[in-house]
């Protein structure tokens, strides 16, 4: 009897030792110390823009005429870009979630690879073959239509790099819609457009959202594809990303300014994200 009711307390004693609070919690003590560099790496580059950047400048900044023409620019090509996304990656979301035919892990890699390759090789091919002398570039300058260089330039970059990371995450919805639902509609005679504009678009909702956040974050940031097959030209292709690498060499204050936006605006983006996941996470 006495045994047991040591046993009993010993394993008391080592539950409280694992909850948060107890005393000595040495070991989770020791991996915040571990994961401290990391952390702060992350953290002191950041802080750093907004230390060396006044309220005063980041406000004077803003009103450069090359500050204002690259939001702007930024915003209307992000803007289309993601229009597009969501008008044309969520049919090929639809046909990577219905994972049929032999070609299908063709596919699936086609759709991944932006996502790795280095922005510049994804600049050189986008020039290849949208380019004056291109594979697809000859045959639209015969007709009057020249890309490179010009906002429709800047659109196609953008999309090329953002597109998978809306399409993986739209296709993972589609994937985790229960069958069950689809298949007692469609006996109750729902068309498969009625399965899927009443059924699986709402309960997509979350994942189609998460992805078209990620993926206009990933828009406003993009710059090397940009460059290669856009140019850098003040008020025709200089979206926000480039005018920071330029402002570098012209005006510090407005490459800061500029790289203070998109950081607030990319971390608006990832807290509404996180408000969007933790809400399906929960149910509501």
């Amino acid at each position: 009897m006495s045994n047991n009711l040591e046993i009993a307390l010993q394993s008391k004693q080592l539950r409280r030792a694992g909850q948060p609070g107890s005393k000595p919690d040495w070991f989770n003590r020791l991996w915040t110390l571990a994961a401290a560099p990391m952390l702060l790496l992350f953290f002191i580059p950041v802080a750093a823009i907004f230390l060396r950047l006044s309220p005063t400048d980041f406000v004077r900044s803003l009103t450069d005429p090359a500050a204002v023409q690259a939001v702007q620019l930024s915003l209307t090509t992000s803007l289309v870009s993601l229009g597009l996304i969501l008008l044309l990656g969520t049919p090929a979301a639809y046909v990577l979630y219905r994972r049929r035919g032999r070609l299908h892990w063709l596919l699936d890699t086609l759709v991944d690879l932006p996502t790795v390759l280095p922005p510049a090789v994804a600049g050189v091919a986008l020039l290849i073959a949208f380019g004056r002398e291109g594979v697809v570039g000859q045959a639209l300058r015969q007709v009057g239509i020249t890309i490179p260089f010009t906002g429709a330039a800047v659109v196609l970059a953008q999309m090329f790099v953002a597109a998978p990371l809306y399409i993986r995450s739209a296709a993972l919805g589609f994937a985790a819609v229960d069958c069950e639902l689809k298949q007692a509609a469609a006996l109750d005679g729902a068309s498969r457009w009625q399965v899927f504009r009443y059924i699986m678009l709402p309960m997509s909702a979350a994942p189609i959202i998460s992805g078209s956040m990620m993926a206009w974050a990933r828009v406003l940031g993009e710059f090397g594809a940009t460059i290669i097959f856009a140019g850098n030209l003040a008020g025709r292709t200089q979206t926000m990303p480039l005018a920071i690498y330029i402002g570098f060499e012209n005006n510090l204050n407005v490459a800061l300014a500029l790289s203070a936006i998109l950081i607030l605006v990319s971390s608006l983006l990832l807290v509404l994200l996180k408000v969007v996941i933790n809400r399906r996470l929960n149910g509501d």
